[in-house]
């Protein structure tokens, strides 16, 4: 006798084919967006709505020294982060290390984290990119760390 999957189960291979190893399989012009249907099929079944989780990461140095200040990262946060994500996001005080591509000395700095939940549209894509090269060009960076993952949400 052949057990009966559930539907959890069933969805299982949807799922992990909604993701990279979809993109690769997929021609170019059909390449699945951030949501797949069958990630929100997979997402009904939990009861939470298919979205992104953005993890955005800030070094805080200028050159040697801590150049964006608390305050400084406070007004950025309130004035180019806030308005375009006002739903909520999470900031988490971090250590960073990374080479930097200029002189290839490994670089140790205090960093935020930065999370959002949101629709993982061309719209918000491009309010995250907003935010990546303001920072950059506000605060003389070379780069903003960048994570994004389709995700189920529920609140």
């Amino acid at each position: 006798m052949r057990p009966v999957p559930t539907l959890p189960s069933m969805l299982l291979p949807l799922v992990l084919l909604s993701g990279p190893a979809a993109a690769q399989l997929a021609p170019p012009s059909t390449q699945p967006a951030f949501a797949p249907a069958a990630a929100a099929l997979a997402c009904e079944a939990y009861s939470a709505a298919p979205m992104i989780e953005a993890h955005l990461f800030f070094g805080r140095n200028i050159g040697a020294d801590v150049g964006v200040s608390d305050r400084d990262w406070a007004d950025f946060l309130d004035g180019e982060v806030t308005p375009r994500f006002p739903n909520g996001l999470t900031v988490i005080d971090a250590s960073g290390h990374w080479r930097d591509s200029e002189t290839g000395r490994l670089i140790r700095e205090p960093s935020k984290v930065l999370t959002l939940l949101a629709e993982g549209g061309p719209a918000t894509l491009s309010l995250i990119r907003e935010i990546v090269e303001s920072y950059k060009e506000r605060f003389h960076q070379q780069s903003v760390g960048l994570a994004i993952r389709p995700v189920c949400v529920s609140f």
